[in-house]
């Protein structure tokens, strides 16, 4: 394996992490896959543990979500009993039977959209894969068994899950309902008081050769027995399931089939969790996806999918790390978790928050422009007619939340105007997307949460972009935009909270979406609002400079009663890094000043004895002005002063944007996710899974450096853009004059060279970037001008040759 710690490491072609801990032990937290397609998911651990759910991840779960990660407990398992003995256990490490006796080591595979568990016991191998219909709301757990002792063998095999059908079992359990598909067999289940989905069935299914021979439950109280558990449940001490279901019960669906085993023989056992909005969807579910053909079909669907979407852009770098991240962990985390499933092992959200999917939509330009384009089209759609947005809101029906925070709106048209630089497609500025309607904010709350009604205006997309450019154009004593109740950082929300307070981060980030809309405006003939977007760019520009510059670096914000956040007069948080970033990132920050302002960064925020970027110091502690819920995170931890990926990895473009790649590449080495669990020592402090990024790493003893969330975060689809854009240099335009790739590195001085492939369309460009004496570029052996490669949709394959000038010594040296 690479990158071997002791507990797991990535298989050779890097599509699969594999756990594989010796001597019995586990990493020590949860190490997690997240299988989903847009509808539907589940989380899975490394020993098993799972919880699934159908449209919304917090409202509909299937099955509990614990959210313990010591136990790791779940509500779904499958048991393995021995007929003539009575001995139990599991294809999984959980939860582990009382009569557990082998101690033969659980392997698992987590890969693209599927895991995989295998374990030997008793003379018997079994080998069980987890995935998710690419396109229906069916989880299917396949069981592989093979007698690999000397004689027959009769067994049973037990799929068990515990029902939710709501929020919390235990709300929802007294209103659970099941029974036995008088037409197909199947478990359903219904919970009839739900306010939104009272109709939609779930059920759990079965598909082996003796199926007719399986028997059922649906209470849970018989299953467990008094006083019992999971572990060693009663029904596994009985010979067959009773059958019992209906209304009244505690409610829960167990499958039991007989297997007999001749020495050398496989047997395939398939498990099926599902929902359907109907009883009559439901039925169609179970029958569509009966037999092995149709499961073996289901699961080539995952494969293939995952093969073309990871294949759009595939790097060849001498840092194998970075391979491995770009390659594919950190498009799967942002598209499967992020934008599909919203939920991870910590956070079982369920809703879309109005920046935080814009923003990974934004990473998938190169991979999946058609996803940006369906959500800017669902995000306009929560915008009220004000110009403001819902912070978030939970699908299906739509309620959530309306804030007086600053930034959600803005990300809007910065959106908008990525995807149609990257894809030309001038058709969704047109689209026609209804307004909602609701009361303001009171003056004295942050937020409010309902359901929203829709309004009877409706404008295009390229409006709705104009009316939350307009909404932002408010500013407070010194010329900066308001705060609200939160920028970015929502735990500031008292900075601004009476009205007056200003962020110095949002009006950087405010000046980078006016130069990129007016030039969207230009290219939509809106000659007027350009103008304007630009006057008012070079305005809050100089408004910035006048006010926000605190002598070493710029300050964060102002509070309402005009005391300065961010400043070394402060006795907390004196420097935050993302005022410094945008400050470059925005391309207003004066660059005497920003390049200064980066160095404070490097100086008061990069800890590279603990391999982590704070985002403020020093961290909040009562000791001055109250700025927001951020202080009642313990110093060190999350946004108060620990590592906010999200916020480092902007840290790193900002680098990578002045042209500093020494210090690009090393922030990029101190929070690549792979660089904390190269080994066991580093795993015991970590903790956390390291194939994918965490949202946050602890800066206090003594939990420096370990990782917080995990999984569900905005930062892995930056870190993406950082090492794919930033770093290697890779943009795409298109325009009316066709499409275009440039290939710009900020390459470590000691590289010799990366090469990479990019996928346009139907057609593939092979890129070696080398050294050479001179700079060039050719295409299918031809020398081009410039340094943009005209790309075509030929179907094809071309290649390409980009040479930079070799670095002089001192570059080298510096590098």
């Amino acid at each position: 394996m690479i990158f071997d710690n002791g507990f797991g490491g990535f298989a050779p072609d890097g599509r699969e992490y594999v756990i594989a801990p010796m001597a019995g032990r586990r990493p020590p937290a949860p190490w997690v896959n997240v299988l989903a397609n847009p509808r539907f998911g589940t989380v899975v651990s490394e020993a098993g543990s799972a919880y699934t759910w159908c449209e919304n991840a917090h409202e509909l779960r299937l099955t509990p979500w614990h959210n313990d990660p010591v136990t790791d407990a779940g509500g779904e398992l499958i048991y393995l009993r021995d007929e003539e003995s009575g001995e139990v256990w599991h294809p999984t490490s959980l939860p582990g039977a009382a009569d557990e006796g082998d101690a033969v080591p659980y392997l698992t595979r987590h890969g693209f959209g599927y895991s995989v568990f295998e374990h030997d016991a008793r003379g018997i191998h079994g080998e069980l894969t987890m995935f998710v219909a690419l396109d229906a709301a069916v989880k299917f757990s396949v069981l592989v068994l093979r007698n690999d002792s000397d004689r027959p063998r009769r067994l049973s095999a037990t799929g068990y899950v515990e029902w939710v059908l709501g929020d919390m079992r235990a709300k929802t359990a007294p209103h659970v309902s099941t029974e036995i598909a008088k037409d197909n067999g199947a478990l359903y289940a219904r919970n009839p008081f739900s306010n939104d989905f009272g109709d939609w069935i779930a059920f759990f299914d079965v598909d082996d050769s003796d199926r007719a021979l399986a028997t059922v439950t649906g209470d849970r109280t018989e299953f467990i027995g008094r006083n019992g558990s999971l572990g060693s449940p009663a029904a596994l001490r009985r010979r067959h399931l009773s059958g019992r279901v209906g209304a009244g019960l505690d409610p829960c669906a167990a499958i039991q089939v007989p297997i007999d085993l001749a020495p050398g023989q496989t047997r395939e056992i398939v498990f099926r969790l599902g929902m359907g909005r109907s009883l009559d969807e439901a039925g169609q579910l179970v029958q569509r996806f009966r037999g092995s053909a149709a499961q073996r079909e289901a699961l080539e669907a995952v494969h293939a999918h995952w093969r073309h979407t990871l294949g759009a852009v595939q790097v060849n770098t001498p840092d194998v790390s970075l391979n491995l991240l770009a390659n594919g962990w950190l498009v799967y985390q942002t598209l499967a978790c992020r934008m599909w499933a919203r939920s991870g092992y910590y956070q079982s959200g369920g809703a879309y928050g109005f920046r935080d999917q814009l923003q990974d939509a934004m990473a998938l330009v190169h991979t999946r422009p058609e996803v940006l384009r369906e959500h800017l089209l669902l995000c306009a759609s929560r915008q009220f007619v004000e110009g403001d947005v819902q912070h978030w809101w939970h699908p299906p029906a739509g309620r959530g939340v309306r804030t007086r925070i600053s930034d959600d709106f803005l990300w809007l048209p910065l959106a908008l105007c990525r995807y149609v630089n990257a894809t030309h497609d001038s058709g969704v500025l047109g689209e026609s997307v209804s307004f909602l309607e609701g009361r303001p904010v009171p003056p004295a709350d942050d937020s409010y949460y309902d359901l929203p009604q829709r309004s009877n205006q409706i404008a295009d997309l390229y409006q709705h972009a104009v009316r939350a450019v307009l909404h932002g154009m408010r500013y407070g004593a010194h010329g900066l935009p308001l705060m609200g109740t939160g920028d970015w950082n929502d735990g500031m929300n008292e900075v601004g909270h009476h009205g007056r307070g200003e962020s110095v981060w949002l009006g950087f980030f405010f000046c980078d979406v006016l130069r990129q809309f007016a030039s969207l405006a230009r290219r939509h003939a809106d000659e007027p609002f350009a103008q304007r977007c630009d006057a008012e760019r070079e305005q809050l520009a100089v408004r910035l400079e006048a006010n926000a510059w605190d002598g070493d670096w710029y300050r964060r914000a102002y509070f309402d009663d005009g005391t300065a956040l961010g400043s070394q007069d402060g006795v907390e948080c004196q420097i935050d890094s993302i005022a410094q970033s945008w400050a470059v990132l925005s391309g207003v920050g004066q660059t005497q000043r920003a390049q200064r302002a980066m160095d404070a960064v490097a100086a008061r925020l990069v800890r590279p004895e603990a391999r982590l970027v704070q985002l403020l110091d020093p961290p909040f502690d009562r000791r001055g002005p109250n700025p927001g819920y951020i202080a009642g995170y313990v110093p060190g931890v999350r946004e108060n002063g620990g590592q906010y990926t999200h916020s480092a990895v902007w840290a790193a473009m900002a680098f990578a944007a002045l042209g500093d790649a020494a210090r690009a590449w090393w922030l990029m080495d101190l929070i690549n996710p792979l660089h904390h669990g190269r080994t066991a020592e580093e795993v015991a402090t970590y903790k956390i899974e390291p194939y994918v990024v965490a949202a946050d790493v602890y800066s206090v003893a003594p939990h420096t450096g370990r990782g917080g969330w995990s999984w569900y975060t905005g930062s892995a689809g930056w870190m993406y853009r950082l090492i794919v854009e930033s770093l290697l240099g890779v943009q795409l335009e298109v325009g009316d004059d066709g499409a275009w790739l440039r290939v710009r590195p900020c390459m470590p001085a000691d590289w010799p060279g990366f090469a990479l492939t990019y996928r346009f369309r139907d057609t593939q460009y092979h890129v070696q970037v080398e050294r050479a004496d001179a700079a060039g570029l050719s295409v299918d052996g031809v020398a081009s001008a410039g340094d943009a490669v005209a790309l075509v949709n030929d179907g094809g394959t071309h290649e390409v040759r980009v040479r930079l000038v070799r670095p002089g010594p001192l570059a080298a040296q510096t590098g």
